[in-house]
Order: C-alpha cells, then structure tokens, then sequence
C-alpha cells in the first residue's frame, strides 16, 4: 500500500514523507532506491498539523546480495520517492528472522504477525542481559527465554532468589493468557525443574550443600568479616599445614595459636559452620549440571550475606569444573544480579570477582550467562557490557536510563526515549540483529511464579557467522542421550580385538556400564577408583571387565577375622596349617564354614581353602585408576541402567577409604558374536561375571546398610 511521498530534507539516516493514508509510530516501511532496489525504513515519529500530516522515518538498510548483510545507504532517497507498507517477507529478508531448528521462539514484531526467534547457538554464548524496572515483567520474560532453552535441552542453573522459577514445572492455567495462545501457536506445558534450597525454609526443595573441604583462599573470601593482616598471618598459620581446610580441622588449629587475633576468626568460622551450607557429603555438582535439566537455586528466606556465598562457591567450582570439561556447556541465570555484582561505587560482594571472570571469559568454555537486573544503575558495567545481547523493558528512571546508554551498543536516540514508553507485553531487543526490535512477547507456556501479570518477553536473532567457540547448541549435542556422553574406553579397541581373535567374529557390540569415578585419599596419597553402578564392586580392569568387591567386615567376628588374616597370609591353605598358624588347638571349622558361606574363602577340595580373588584384602590404592572421561558421540548397542546411587556406593566404600568427589561416566565394554556360535546372542558383556557372583552381587549390594559395630577402615593388608 502506498503511503504518501518522501518531501524536504534527506539524509542516509532519515527523512519524512507526507502521510496519504493511515499508518502508525513504528511501522515498517519500505522506499525503492535507484541504485540499492528496495530499502527498508521505520516510522519513528509522526506529526499531524491543520490538514497534513508528515512522519519521520529512519533507515534500516538494505540486504547486500553478496554477503547478505544489511547495509547503510551512502547516496540518499530523491524527494518525491514513494514511501509503501513493507511486506512481511521484505521484513523477514532484511532483518533476519527466518525460523531455524535452533530459533527460540519469544513472540511476534511489534505491529506485525512475524514470528520473532533468536539464534540459541549466538544467544547462549554472546551472554544476555534482561533490563527493566520493577513491576514490568522481567521474571514473566525470562521464563520465556528459558522455555526455549530447555526445549533445547541445555543445561540450566538458576540462581532465585525470590523462589519464583520453580512454577515451571506446572503448565500455565492463566485464562486470559490462555485465550492469546492459539495466535502465538503456543500450548500450555510444564518442564521438569529440580530445586535446592533450605529444607528448613522450604521443606519442596532438594538440600543444598556446598563442599566443606576449602582451600585457605577460599576461607579468607568467605569469611563474613574483613580479616586485617594480623587475623590473616593467624589463618594462614592455623591451615599451612592441614591436610583438609574443612571447618572442624581449621578451628581446631586455631585453638592452638596463641595470638588473641584469632576469636574473631573462630567465631566468624562458626558462624559459617553452624548455618549447615557446607558438609563433607555435598550436593554433586554432576547432579546440578546435567544435559536436559533444569536446577534452581532458591535462595528465599536465606540471609542476603549467605546468598552472596552460596553465589561466589556455586559460580566459582562450575567455571572451573566447565574449564576442565568435567561438566557440560551450561546457561548461568543470575536474577537479581546487582546484589551479586554491583557497580563498585555500591560496594564489593563476594561473588562479584568471579561473575565478571565468568562474564569476560566464560563464552570461551562454553559457559554462557544471564544476568537480570531492576536497577541497571546498580549493576557492574563490565558485567553488562560483555552481554552483547540485551533485552530491555519499561525504566523510567534518569539513572538506570544513562547507564543503558553508557553500557548497551545500538541503542538510538529514539529507542532511548521510547524505553520509558513501552507497554506491559513489549520488549527492546538489541543486540542479535542489526537493529534494533520491539517484539510483543509471547504467552508463557508454563505457570507464572511472580506477580500475575499478562506480560511476556521477546527478542531477535544476530546475523554474523557463528564460530566453533560460540557453538554452545552444538557442544551440549555431545550430552544427549544416545549421541555424546561421558564416556571410558577399553586401551584395546574393537580393530584390535578383530585381530586377536582365534575364532572368526561376526559381530562385536558396544555395551554401556555405568560408573562412579572416586577421587579417594588415604593420608597423603590421593588416587582414583572406578567403580560399578549396577553392583558397587570396584572395576580393577577395564579391558576384561573385571570386577572385584568389597568384604562386609564388620559382620565378621574376632575369630573370623583372625582366620581372614591367616588365609590373607597363606593364600592356600589346609586346616591343619591353619591351627598351626593360629598357635591353638581350638577348633576353627565353624569360622572356616562361615566364610566359605560368605564366598571369602573357596574349598578346593575336603582339606584346602584358598582366598576367593573376587573380593578386595589388600589396599584399594592398588586398584587405582588414571582414566578420565571425555565426551564423545558413540553409538552403543545397550547402554545399561544404573542400580546404586552415590549415597549407595560411599556406605560400602567410605568404610576402606576417604572419599573426595565423584563423577559419572559409561564404562565402553565389549560383547563378541562369533561366527560358529549360533547360540551366541548379543547379550551384555557383564552377563557371565554377574552370573558366577550372583550371590556375592546380592551381597554386596545389601551392603548399603551402615554398620556402627566396625568402623576401622584399615584393611587386611594393615592388620597383618
């Protein structure tokens, strides 16, 4: 439709154009230019006088056919160029909003029914920030953006600190924003959300607890009071020797020191305990970070200052964990931000040194990162100038708006003042495309857990290539299930089997075991054992798949456990040696009878006994293990599941051994079908080794049980 007619002064910037038909503030126009084709425009003001009126318009630009960019006109309209409504599809061309498998949906253009999607793959890895007052919706719009994410199935981590994120989980039921889904194309739905919290705040959540062992550093920037020089000479005296900074260790040695220095140290130390944050057992951080799951940190109720702590530890282990790819690329959601990372004129937090480290360097390991603020004023301006992306609601406030200004590229004169203006339902996204969007937001597919407000959120897509750096959607690809996991391979590959076989192979097939790896200490020694998840035994090599368990000591006598000591010494024995060894004459048949019962001792015959090498007498440190898992795409044929939770394996093997951390992983193992074996089916490559230990499995497993009666860690080794 036609207009009206470009008249007075032009620039490569704006003109006006006398309006012939109605139209309105921010409408999409589109001019034809000589030398360009078609070049798309927008309405930014209108100005109606007695008996005409004009609008003034800014150029877009126009879609370069070589490199599909949007460009600036260096040569201005003619006067008198007729101005047109622009088409959707001219729309779409220009700015890029074409949907994509990786697009997540957030609304519509503004005055237009066009889909707006952002490019995750860009989002996710360029950071975001999520600007707005009080009251305008910021909490409805991030549930949007995160619908989208998890759709995705990347990792999330929401830091709540108003307990506001967990309705995700119940589809939204608000009629009226049920009444504008059909023209948004969008259902109501729930997402499985995992929650952590103070159980004694909120009984709904999971425990939250962060690792009690930390290091001197760690003391000293947790601690909530500032320790002078004197108090840190103290602290460091107190723990330059401790083996494990855990609070029971490091206030014991302070208790020792001389210095009266030291009081205020202890009782901000108990202070810290006392809150009951951190245990020896903590919340695996593989448990938070896991592909497909979404885990909020609900910090309601919790005192600011810990909030502060729970914020710098969780933000400090995770970047380094994603650093070392021991976790997978994960989104950050930090509400709330300018009480986590303030502009430095408001004060220090604890966690501010470490969201900036994250904000500056966290796209380069996959970690990307959301902060959300009502005060952009108040928020660290080298957090929110790293967030490329920015979505920005209604801020009436001088001070919020020069800070957007001073921090946010893109932002025009124009869109500065109509930030104030903007309507409950509309948001100004900059930052994925080449200008400027206004996108009314769509409803939220699940249950609003703020103030009731029929607001939604939306966004845009950049148009600059992606590199492998900004991939985040790729990298998360290699968590999914079937596709990439954490996985341990056999030093012998499929290749050198085919070769090694004496029997011609028709097929092998890859099997999956879940494992623990244990990062375990005894003393000074620290090392690694890997461990099955299907029956607790410790896996002592992993090319044949050999499995080795824990003895239930504790069950045992005195007497019986003599007798294991002796067995332990003799390997083979008779009954006869073994009164001899004892230095009695007392008859040890009813002990030999029980342990053979319980599978530690097998009967060659009438008259010898030989430990069963099934089991474990010797230091675990023996069966460590140097594998580490790496993440790879790998089609396996069965991928079994897991039967023992951590709790489970740490009952049977805390008993022998410390243990540190954890990790999940797929042990590969391999199920030969052979050519001349028509009976061999592709079966798990564990099935004879289960079938001869059936009840030593069953035994092993009923393991979980905590025993008070021994609790000697020492093994047969060490009391021999």
């Amino acid at each position: 439709m036609l207009l009206g007619k470009i008249f007075g002064k032009v620039t490569t910037n704006d003109f006006k154009f006398l309006v012939e038909h109605e139209t309105r503030k921010f409408e999409y126009v589109q001019v034809y230019h000589g030398a360009y084709d078609y070049v798309l425009c927008q309405i930014v003001e209108l100005e109606k006088q007695e008996n005409m009126t004009t609008a003034l318009c800014q150029v877009i630009g126009y879609k370069d056919v070589k490199d599909g960019k949007i460009k600036q006109l260096r040569i201005p309209f003619e006067p008198g160029s007729e101005v047109f409504n622009a088409e959707d599809d001219f729309i779409k061309k220009v700015i890029k909003l074409e949907e994509g498998d990786d697009g997540a949906y957030l609304g519509k253009l503004e005055g237009r029914d066009i889909s707006v999607e952002l490019d995750l793959k860009k989002l996710l890895t360029k950071h975001l920030a999520i600007l707005a007052k009080s009251g305008s919706g910021k909490s409805y719009t991030v549930g949007v953006l995160l619908e989208e994410i998890m759709e995705k199935k990347v990792p999330l981590l929401i830091i709540d600190p108003h307990g506001e994120y967990s309705s995700m989980k119940f589809p939204n039921d608000n009629e009226e924003e049920k009444k504008e889904m059909p023209y948004f194309n969008v259902k109501p739905q729930g997402y499985t959300i995992n929650e952590y919290g103070d159980t004694t705040i909120n009984q709904d959540v999971r425990p939250l607890r962060l690792p009690a062992n930390l290091s001197s550093s760690e003391l000293v920037d947790l601690l909530p009071i500032k320790l002078s020089s004197n108090q840190l000479g103290v602290l460091y005296s107190a723990t330059q020797h401790l083996k494990s900074c855990d609070f029971d260790s490091v206030l014991y040695s302070l208790q020792e020191e001389e210095s009266n220095a030291k009081w205020n140290i202890i009782s901000a130390l108990e202070q810290l305990r006392d809150k009951n944050l951190f245990s020896s057992a903590p919340t695996p951080y593989h448990e938070l970070i896991k592909s497909g799951t979404c885990s909020v940190i609900n910090l309601k109720g919790i005192d600011p200052d810990f909030q502060d702590i729970i914020v710098y530890k969780l933000a400090k282990d995770l970047f380094e964990l994603r650093k070392q790819e021991k976790i997978p690329p994960f989104f950050l959601v930090i509400e709330e931000a300018h009480n986590y990372c303030p502009e430095r004129s408001f004060g220090e937090k604890k966690s501010s040194k470490v969201l900036r480290n994250i904000a500056s360097e966290g796209r380069k390991f996959g970690l990307g990162f959301c902060v959300i603020s009502q005060r952009p004023a108040r928020i660290d301006k080298s957090v929110v100038s790293q967030c490329s992306t920015q979505i920005i609601m209604k801020i009436t406030n001088p001070n919020d708006l020069k800070a957007i200004s001073a921090s946010v590229e893109g932002i025009t004169s124009v869109a500065e003042k109509e930030i104030q203006n903007l309507s409950i339902g509309t948001a100004l996204v900059t930052g994925l495309t080449d200008v400027p969007l206004f996108v009314r937001v769509r409803p939220r597919k699940t249950l609003h857990g703020g103030h009731a407000i029929d607001i939604l959120h939306g966004t845009k897509k950049e148009n600059k290539t992606t590199t492998k750096e900004e991939n985040i959607i790729d990298k998360v690809s290699a968590f999914e299930e079937q596709e990439i996991l954490p996985i341990i391979t056999p030093t012998r590959s499929i290749k050198d089997i085919m070769l090694m076989s004496e029997r011609p192979i028709a097929n092998v097939h890859l099997v999956l075991v879940p494992v623990f790896i244990l990062t375990c200490s005894d003393g000074n020694d620290t090392y690694k054992l890997l461990v099955n998840r299907i029956n607790g035994a410790i896996i002592v090599d992993k090319d044949e798949f050999d499995n080795k368990f824990l003895p239930q000591l504790e069950k045992l006598n005195k007497k019986e456990l003599r007798v294991l000591q002796i067995a332990y010494q003799l390997k083979t024995f008779s009954l006869l040696d073994l009164i001899h060894k004892m230095g009695t004459n007392l008859d040890s048949s009813q002990e030999l009878a029980r342990l053979v019962n319980e599978k530690y001792l097998l009967q060659t015959n009438k008259q010898e006994y030989k430990l069963n090498e099934k089991f474990i007498f010797n230091k675990l440190e023996n069966y460590k293990t140097f594998d580490e898992p790496h993440y790879e795409h790998i089609d396996y044929h069965e991928k079994q599941e897991s039967k023992l939770s951590i709790d489970d394996v740490i009952q049977i093997v805390q008993k022998f051994t410390s243990i540190n951390d954890h990790a999940e992983a797929y042990l590969v193992t391999y199920h030969i079908v052979f050519k001349d074996d028509a009976t061999n089916t592709p079966s798990s490559a564990t099935d004879s080794q289960q079938a001869k230990t059936s009840q030593t499995l069953k035994e092993s497993a009923s393991s979980q049980t905590a025993h008070q009666e021994y609790t000697n860690k020492e093994n047969l080794e060490d009391e021999t």
